[in-house]
């Protein structure tokens, strides 16, 4: 088994790359082995539109483009899981993880019937990490989470959706301008929270590598 963890925030030791770090063990744990990749090291933009995997006697699954994200789009059309982490910015996905969906998503798809050129079955995690509070991501942004459901359903396997939320940001909030959190509520939510959102994506890990 092989699965692919692509940490889709500029924060390598933070919220989202712990969480990471956390399914890693847990895909590790099932037997898997592991390829964790920080996309904000990558040279890459989103597609290109160039054509060339719609060219015919062209293999499919494939981006053409040469940059640094083609052969990661490889290895995950290879893989038997996927783990995607990205905090919320604004309200949506980072432009990284954007980049990535459109690359690998156009590659797949068929421009004669619109079918899914890929046969094979990967299952997919995708943790999300941000600001707000649980009640307002219900209220908010669940209903985003459908619609990377059925992005992500072109690799025909299982879709996991964790969000962990309220997290802590910084480590001193009186250095910034951010007075609209409070600093001993979301040091109360790292210590008590977090570590139950850290087990979770252990389980996640574990669970995708064993269906």
């Amino acid at each position: 088994m092989k699965t692919i963890i692509l940490n889709g925030s500029p924060r390598k030791k933070q919220n989202t790359a712990l969480m990471l770090k956390s399914a890693q063990k847990g895909a590790v744990a099932a037997g898997s082995k592991t390829e964790y990749i920080d996309l904000y090291d990558l040279s890459f933009t989103g597609c290109r539109s160039c054509l060339i995997c719609k060219l015919k006697g062209k293999e499919r699954c494939k981006c053409y483009w040469k940059d640094d994200l083609s052969p990661i789009i490889e290895h995950i059309f290879a893989a038997d899981t996927l783990i995607i982490g990205s905090p919320i910015y604004l309200g949506d996905i980072t432009s990284q993880v954007h980049a990535l969906i459109e690359r690998l998503h156009f590659c797949a798809l068929s421009y004669d019937d619109y079918s899914n050129y890929f046969k094979g079955k990967i299952n997919v995690g995708i943790i999300l990490t941000m600001n707000m509070p649980y009640e307002l991501y219900e209220k908010w942004y669940a209903t985003k989470t459908h619609e990377l459901k059925n992005i992500f359903s072109v690799l025909n396997g299982n879709v996991e959706i964790y969000p962990c939320c309220d997290t802590l940001q910084v480590s001193d909030y009186s250095k910034f301008n951010m007075a609209g959190f409070n600093e001993e509520h979301k040091k109360m939510m790292r210590e008590t929270v977090f570590p139950k959102d850290l087990e979770n994506a252990y389980q996640i890990g574990l669970k995708l590598n064993t269906q």
